[in-house]
Parts: structure tokens; sequence; C-alpha cells
């Protein structure tokens, strides 16, 4: 059965807004740069936007959110592009990513490679608005980016580094407008890699069974059958690592109350993963929108 008759576990869906708005030239390539699944996006918008506004201890400024949520988009883009070209032999043999652009032969090599030297440029671009302290860590997690892909071939833990890389732009936020990193913003960094290991292990085990075939790696494969106890033990790490990291940056009493919240979210979500159900587990992946939301939400409370 391929994917296309499961389309609560694809990861291309046929007929959506890209096939009914784009032209045939444009859609390939905004599939490869994941503008048509929007989830990764927000899951890197959100704890972004957190640290802009216990940086700014408020609301952040107008054009820092712009250059920030832009720079978290290109990137997030770029990123997909170096592991749709990475991956593009075992692709075509996973039944959630046969369709992508490059294992379905819609793109070859050489033009996924030249789509992301654009992105990357117009990611640049963005730069010179940037302290040169921020220049140098917004260029500091280059190498994240390209090691993330090879990374499920000799590690269980992929999930680990990209969740370095996909929460990056927390550390950039505090380095533009304070200057520095201060511990509690590492913490909240570690925390936010945490909760994406849970997250993406969650969403690792719709894969389990065509990676154990292929001999890649992850931490669902890593996990096993003890999944759901390891993963909420990621969960449960990052609300720590969160609730002492917005101490130590001095967030106010409601953040007390925001963390209880998510943590009880987190928990939730616990509850409801079934290993043997990829379907659910999807929509527990997606649920992490909500998990984003709430921690900028936070964030902001810990402002008053």
């Amino acid at each position: 059965m391929t994917s296309l008759s499961r389309p609560d576990l694809s990861d291309i869906h046929y007929g959506d807004w890209v096939d009914r708005r784009l032209p045939a030239a444009w859609r390939p390539y905004t599939r490869l740069a994941r503008l048509d699944r929007p989830v990764g996006i927000w899951l890197t918008l959100f704890p972004c936007w957190a640290a802009l506004i216990q940086a700014s201890h408020g609301l952040p400024d107008l054009g820092q959110l712009t250059i920030f949520s832009l720079g978290a988009l290109l990137m997030r883009s770029a990123g997909s592009t170096v592991n749709d070209i990475a991956d593009r032999k075992f692709d075509g043999h996973v039944e959630r990513t046969r369709f992508r652009p490059l294992a379905s032969g819609e793109l070859r090599t050489l033009q996924a490679f030249v789509f992301l030297a654009v992105e990357l440029l117009v990611a640049a671009s963005l730069l010179p608005l940037l302290t040169p302290y921020t220049r140098l860590v917004a260029i500091s997690v280059l190498p994240l980016v390209f090691l993330y892909p090879l990374c499920k071939r000799f590690t269980h833990w992929p999930q680990a580094v990209l969740g370095a890389a996909f929460n990056w732009g927390m550390l950039m936020a505090w380095a533009e407008i304070a200057g520095h990193i201060p511990a509690g913003a590492v913490l909240m960094w570690a925390g936010a890699i945490a909760w994406q290991i849970g997250y993406d292990t969650v969403y690792a085990y719709v894969d389990v069974r065509d990676d154990t075939r292929l001999g890649l790696k992850s931490t669902a494969i890593l996990f096993g059958r003890r999944g759901k106890m390891w993963i909420g033990l990621c969960y449960a790490l990052a609300v720590g690592a969160w609730s002492l990291g917005g101490w130590l940056l001095e967030m106010s009493p409601p953040y007390a109350v925001g963390m209880l919240v998510i943590a009880a979210h987190l928990a939730w979500q616990t509850r409801r993963i079934d290993l043997a159900r990829p379907d659910l587990n999807y929509r527990l992946f997606r649920a992490n929108i909500l998990t984003g939301m709430l921690l900028a939400g936070t964030a902001l409370s810990g402002t008053w």
C-alpha cells in the first residue's frame, strides 16, 4: 500500500495548495523547502520567539522579530534541502518519503544544490542586519546543519543534533539583544533540544520499520519498546531545563504556572503514545505546535 492511500502519514499531499495554486515548475522546490509542510517551521519559530521575548523582557522589537522569523524560515528550508540531498537514495525506499522531489525524480541533484545555494545566499543577506557577535553565532550553526543528515548512518542520536541546530536561533536571540548568552539561555536551549529529541522520536516511530530495513539509526530504533518511557523522560528534562532556565533569567511567577501547563500537555502526549500506531504518533508529533505556542506564551507571561 503506498503513502498516497494513507494521507495521514504521507509526506507529500498531492492536490494540496501547492498543486492548485503554484506553477508546475515551482512545485518541487516548494516541497523541497517543506513550505507545504509548515509543522517544522512552527516548531522552529516558537522557541526562537520565546527567546526573543525573554531577552527583550517583553515584546521584542518588530524589526528583530521579522529578521529572526525570516532567518528561521530560511534555515529550516535550507536544512530540509540538505537532508533531502543526503537521503535521496534512501527516501525512495521509505513509504513516508518516497514521493519527495529528489526521491521521485522530479528534481535532479544539481538542481537541488543550486536551490540550496540560493537559500543560503538569501539567509546570508540577513547577516549584515545583525551585530558582529550574532553573525559569528549564526555562522557557527552551519556544521550542525550539514552534519545532521549524515548522523543517521553512524549514531542513534541524529535527533539530538537536529535539536541543537533547529533551536540555534534561541542562542542568536540573546546574542543579538543582550550581547551575551547567559547560563539561563543555554538551559532554555538545552530544554528545547530535549523536547525535540522527544517529539522527533515520536515522529521517528512512523519510519522505524523502513529505517531498520535500510540499516539507518534513530532514537526510535535505540529506544525500541521502551520508547514511551524515554520520550517521557525527554519531556521531563525539557520542562526541568526550561523551569531552571526561567528562574535564572528572573522570570516572574506566572512563568511557573505556564510551565505547569506545558508539563501537563507533555504528560498527556506521553500517555497517549502507542508505538504500534504510527498514525497516532504522527498526530502527537504535530501536537507539539501547541507546546511551542505555550512556551512562547509562558515566556511572555514571565516578563509581566
